[in-house]
């Protein structure tokens, strides 16, 4: 059994390649935190569907383009462990890498550029704002920032079993295989349009998507997806390979238990392609 490379690589944006959530960093800043992180909590988990909460916690903010805007520096701060070293490996390697998140287009766009990945392969929720309030044609540098939110697109993104389509949409007429990493209910969901699943639990373990996930990531560091995305080849040539240290670092990780493979076949086709790195290699049991 040969462990597939996976040409395709979707990731969601908060809690996966970034600690921040967007949400919940308006929501702070508004002194809403509890409220808003409550209700995020409960869709993330899918104990409420994202559509019925999404709306509602936009119109609670009301916040400003400038505030939005001020999300990506977040990320930035508190992008996850070897996020961006994992994103330039895999694409040297040559695989697409997409970001498909319910988060907000602005901070998401310029996120996921700021981690390498192309515009044309990120999607995320568009908001429209309303006209500009105050004297702000004396200050110059309120223009176009000072705007409040009015709307969002609702769309796939805005519902919790949306993100299959998207994935769908920019799948069609590439061929390869594919995988999805997210840590929320949504993402799991999504899965059903890719060839595997990867639960990332290294910000938040949601129980609901630890339980489901095929594949599932324990660690902070997002070093260990190199080995189900990119299989055992980069691994076998590493005194060759610019990401040798990387390399090494998610075969320490998974050998000490950073991924859990549900199915015993995944295990037994993971343990076999991974059989040179033995004893060091192995995987966690559910």
């Amino acid at each position: 059994m040969r462990w597939p490379h996976y040409d395709h690589v979707f990731f969601d944006c908060d809690s996966t390649l970034t600690a921040a959530e967007g949400i919940d960093v308006l929501a702070d800043a508004s002194g809403k935190g509890w409220r808003i992180g409550v209700l995020t909590q409960a869709a993330m988990e899918g104990q409420l569907d994202l559509e019925e909460i999404y709306g509602k916690r936009l119109r609670a903010l009301r916040p400003t383009r400038r505030q939005i805007e001020q999300i990506r520096q977040v990320y930035k701060q508190h992008v996850v462990e070897d996020a961006v070293q994992v994103i330039q490996a895999l694409q040297d390697w040559g695989h697409q890498v997409y970001i498909i998140s319910g988060g907000l287009a602005e901070p998401v766009i310029q996120f996921g550029l700021f981690l390498g990945i192309p515009r044309e392969n990120i999607r995320a929720v568009t908001v429209a704002y309303n006209a500009l309030s105050g004297e702000w044609w004396q200050h110059e540098e309120l223009r176009g920032r000072d705007e409040s939110y009015l709307t969002y697109d609702h769309g796939d993104l805005t519902v919790s079993d949306g993100k299959a389509r998207i994935v769908r949409e920019l799948l069609q007429g590439k061929r390869g295989r594919s995988l999805l990493v997210g840590d929320g209910m949504s993402d799991l969901l999504a899965g059903t349009a890719v060839d595997l699943f990867v639960g990332y639990g290294g910000v938040v373990s949601r129980t609901a998507v630890l339980g489901k996930a095929p594949a599932f990531i324990h660690t902070p560091s997002l070093a260990p997806l190199l080995t189900l995305a990119a299989g055992p080849g980069p691994f076998r040539q590493t005194q060759y390979s610019p990401h040798q240290l990387l390399l090494e670092k998610s075969l320490q990780l998974i050998a000490q238990g950073a991924i859990t493979l549900q199915d015993e076949q995944l295990r037994a086709k993971f343990s076999e392609a991974f059989a040179f790195a033995r004893p060091s290699v192995h995987s966690r049991t559910h």
